[in-house]
C-alpha cells in the first residue's frame, strides 16, 4: 500500500526528517518525472523560498528527477505564483516549489504544478505515491546536462503588472510592503518602485531562518505600527512564498481575505467581468459576514472544503474568475489557477484607483460576525449525523442561527479533534452554544 505523502498543499515536514530526507526528495523528483504524461525530454522548472533547507532540497529533487530524464531550469528564490505562472508560459512540463509557506524556517515542502500552472490533483498524487512505494526501481544516477539557471522574475513582474495597468492615480501613494524575509523579497521592493509608489519595504532581509519570524501575514502587529506611525495609506502583508496576501487599511485595521474578496466581488460585478456566474468561491471557514455582504450585492457564495486547490477547482467547475480563503489565498482565474499575493495587491489598488477611495471605505460594508472555535479530543471518528442526540442538538443550533449565524462542525484533518465553529451575532451566545454542544459532544461520544 502506498504511504500518504500529500497533504492539502503539497508534501510537507521537517527539513532532513521523513518526507523531507534527502533519499525520499531524490526518490520524489525521479516519480514525479515519471508521473508526468507519457513523452520524451521533460522540462521541469523549479523554484524555492529562502528556507536553509531550500538549496540541499532542490539539489535532491533535480538529482531524482535527472535520473528520470528530465531536464531542470532553476529559477531560484521566486514566489510560488511566479513558479505557476512561468510553467505554462514557458512551456514546461511541471513547475516544483519548494517552500513550507507561512510555517517557521525548520519546516519546508514540495509544492508541484502541472504544465497548465494549476496544483496536481489528487488522481496524479495517488499516482506519484503509488510510485515512490513502488519497490521494483529506484533513483539512477543523473541524465543530461546539470540544471541551468535562469532568471525569470522580469518576466513574471510583465504580468503581474497587467493586474493594475493605470497607474497615474497612484503616483506617490505611500505603502508599507512586508516580505517577511520570504520569497517575494525578489520581486516586491522592485515591482513596487517601477509602479511609481513610494514604497517603504520591511522584512526583506532573508538569513535562511527568519522566514516569516514575527513578520508577514501571519504576524501582522510590526505592520500595523508602522502604517498607523508613518501616516501610510495602506499595508501589505506576504507570507514566506508568496501565494497569500493580507492587507492593513490607514487606521492599522487588517483587511483579511473575506474582506479583500468582497472589495474585489463588488468592482468585477460593476464592470461586468463577473461572468454569468455572479458567484464568489470560498471554503467553509471564511466567515458569515462575507456571505451576507455578497448577498446583498445580488451575488453567490458557493463553499468548499479547506485548501485552496479545492477552491479552484470549484471555480473551473463553475467557470468564476475569483475565489479565495480567509487566510488570503485569492485566486484570480484570468491571471493564474493558484493564489498570487502580489496580484491581489495589485488588484486591490486598482479598485483604490478607480474608485478614489480609501480601503477602509472599500471595506466598510463587510460586517465580521463573532465567531468561536471550540476543540473536543476524540478517541475515535464517528459520524455525528449516526448520533440521535448529537444530531438533534445540531439540528437545533441550526434553526437557533436561522441564516443569522453559522454552524459548523468537522474533524481536524491533522489532529484527534473534533471542531465546533459558530458564527452570530452576539460573542456571549455564541461562545454558551459552543460549549453546549460541545459537552453534548462529551457526553455521547466521549473524549
Amino acid at each position: 500500500m502506498s504511504q500518504k505523502l500529500f497533504g492539502t498543499d503539497g508534501v510537507r515536514g521537517k527539513a532532513g526528517e521523513f518526507p523531507l530526507d534527502p533519499a525520499t526528495v531524490a526518490r520524489l523528483g525521479a516519480a514525479i518525472v515519471k508521473a508526468l504524461p507519457s513523452q520524451s525530454g521533460h522540462r521541469l522548472l523549479i523554484g524555492r523560498d529562502t528556507r536553509e533547507s531550500g538549496p540541499w532540497i532542490e539539489r535532491e529533487l533535480v538529482k531524482g528527477a535527472r535520473s528520470a530524464g528530465a531536464s531542470i531550469v532553476s529559477a531560484g528564490v521566486i514566489p510560488t505564483p511566479a513558479i505557476a505562472y512561468l510553467t505554462e508560459a514557458m512551456a514546461f512540463d511541471a513547475g516544483v516549489v519548494i517552500s513550507a509557506s507561512h510555517n517557521p524556517y525548520e519546516d519546508n515542502g514540495i509544492k508541484v504544478f502541472s504544465g497548465r500552472g494549476e496544483k496536481l490533483d489528487e488522481e496524479l498524487e495517488q499516482h506519484i505515491e503509488t510510485l515512490m512505494a513502488d519497490a521494483s526501481w529506484h533513483v539512477g544516477d543523473p541524465q543530461g546536462p546539470d540544471a541551468g539557471v535562469q532568471d525569470y522574475v522580469p518576466v513574471y513582474i510583465t504580468h503581474a503588472r497587467t493586474a493594475l495597468p493605470d497607474l497615474v492615480p497612484l503616483r506617490g501613494l505611500r505603502v508599507a510592503i512586508d516580505c517577511a524575509n520570504g520569497a517575494t523579497t525578489t520581486v516586491a521592493p522592485r515591482l513596487f518602485r517601477e509602479l511609481g509608489l513610494e514604497a517603504t519595504v520591511l522584512h526583506a532581509e532573508p538569513d535562511g531562518r527568519n522566514i516569516n519570524l514575527k513578520c508577514g501575514s501571519t504576524h501582522l502587529d510590526h505592520l500595523r505600527q508602522v502604517v498607523t506611525s508613518g501616516a501610510y495609506r495602506l499595508g501589505i502583508a506576504f507570507d514566506g512564498d508568496g501565494d497569500r496576501c493580507l492587507l492593513v487599511d490607514h487606521r492599522g485595521e487588517i483587511v483579511d481575505g473575506d474582506a479583500i474578496m468582497l472589495v474585489c466581488a463588488k468592482h468585477l460585478k460593476a464592470h461586468g467581468q463577473l461572468r454569468a456566474g455572479d458567484a464568489v468561491v470560498a471554503t467553509v471557514m471564511s466567515n458569515i459576514g462575507l456571505e451576507l455582504a455578497l448577498k446583498d450585492e445580488g451575488l453567490t457564495l458557493f463553499r468548499t472544503p479547506v485548501g485552496d486547490k479545492y477552491v479552484m477547482a470549484e471555480l473551473l467547475e463553475r467557470d468564476l474568475p475569483l475565489g479565495g480563503e480567509q487566510s488570503g489565498h485569492i485566486i484570480f482565474t484570468d491571471f493564474l489557477f493558484t493564489g498570487d499575493g502580489i496580484v491581489t495587491a495589485l488588484s486591490v489598488l486598482r479598485v483604490m484607483a478607480e474608485s478614489g477611495k480609501e480601503l477602509a471605505d472599500l471595506t466598510s460594508a463587510f460586517v465580521r460576525f463573532p465567531q468561536v472555535l471550540v476543540n473536543v479530543r476524540m478517541k475515535q471518528r464517528t459520524d455525528v449525523r449516526t448520533v440521535p442526540a448529537l444530531a438533534q442538538a445540531i439540528d437545533d443550533l441550526d434553526a437557533k442561527l436561522a441564516g443569522q449565524g453559522r454552524l459548523l462542525v468537522r474533524y481536524s484533518g491533522t489532529e484527534p479533534l473534533l471542531r465546533i465553529m459558530i458564527e452570530g451575532r452576539h460573542q456571549d451566545e455564541i461562545d454558551a452554544w459552543a460549549h453546549g454542544l460541545a459537552d453534548v459532544v462529551r457526553t455521547h461520544l466521549g473524549s
